[in-house]
């Protein structure tokens, strides 16, 4: 496989079809990404090139996003702990035993539940914005709390604007000095698989879910504390929905965690891949 080229495969994962993208030397140390909502390993385009001149990179779809399987919402529980379940069959499949772990998103909580069930595989862990702690919460999670305070019809169907285009362009955009530098082709896709029938439901059934990733913050963090995973978090400052207090907290848990900022919003890597990638490559090189 040449480092160059980025290779998009396909394996049966238990019983789930996983779409991952692939790109470095095989025997180079694995670097796995977890992508979040409402976008796909797409998000990746820019960074893989950069790492996979060092590392193998290997970065799935997670079941009900992108080019993975997604079963219908009616037959397959839509849980963050089913998503794990998913990644460690795709793990196991792959027979991943030692990777890096980069999470974004929903990515950290499905990551962070894989690194509690597999410790001794875990060489390091890149967060990029991607929460483990209450404070970090922004304001933005208001109508989504809401629906965890009380899941009714009402307000499950209060949230359907936030999978509209319009939500998908602000997750893009807010925070982001130059808009000209988000490529409409990423929230043009993340819509797409959006608009599929049956993806709604999926989306508001992970929403709902995400009150027990809360939950589990307290033993995320007793993992940091006990593991004391090498740890970089990477965020991108103007996040609504990950603020930057979130990235600071993993210090209190990791006192050798480093921590960066960027001048960007949610999706950082949109306008600062270059950035991130060579401050990863710099972290995996240190000690």
């Amino acid at each position: 496989m040449q480092q160059n080229e980025i290779h998009h495969c396909t394996v049966q994962a238990g019983s789930l079809n996983i779409f991952y993208r692939e790109a470095g030397p095989k025997d180079a140390p694995v670097l796995f990404l977890l992508h979040g909502y409402p976008t796909s390993s797409f998000m990746f385009r820019k960074l893989i090139p950069i790492l996979a001149k060092e590392y193998h990179v290997i970065a799935p779809d997670l079941p009900g996003f992108g080019f993975s399987e997604s079963p219908d919402p009616s037959t397959y529980n839509y849980t963050f702990d089913n998503l794990a379940s998913a990644m460690q069959a795709f793990i196991d499949t792959l027979g991943l035993k030692r990777f890096a772990l980069y999470v974004f998103d929903y990515g950290a909580p499905t990551g962070f539940r894989l690194a509690m069930a597999n410790p001794e595989k875990i060489t390091s862990i890149i967060s990029q914005n991607g929460n483990a702690y209450e404070e970090g919460l922004g304001n933005a999670w208001a109508g989504i709390r809401k629906y965890w305070a009380n899941p009714s019809q009402e307000n499950r169907d209060a949230l359907r604007d936030f999978v509209t285009i319009k939500m998908t362009r602000f997750q893009y955009e807010e925070g982001v000095s130059d808009l000209s530098l988000i490529e409409p082709e990423a929230y043009t896709l993340d819509q797409y698989f959006l608009d599929k029938p049956g993806h709604v439901d999926i989306q508001l059934d992970l929403m709902l879910d995400y009150k027990n990733n809360v939950a589990l913050y307290p033993k995320f963090q007793q993992y940091f504390r006990e593991w004391k995973p090498k740890m970089l978090a990477v965020w991108g400052n103007k996040d609504p929905f990950f603020l930057p207090v979130g990235a600071e907290s993993y210090k209190k848990d990791i006192p050798d965690a480093t921590v960066k900022f960027y001048d960007t919003g949610h999706f950082a890597l949109e306008t600062h891949a270059a950035e991130i990638g060579q401050d990863i490559l710099q972290f995996m090189k240190s000690e």
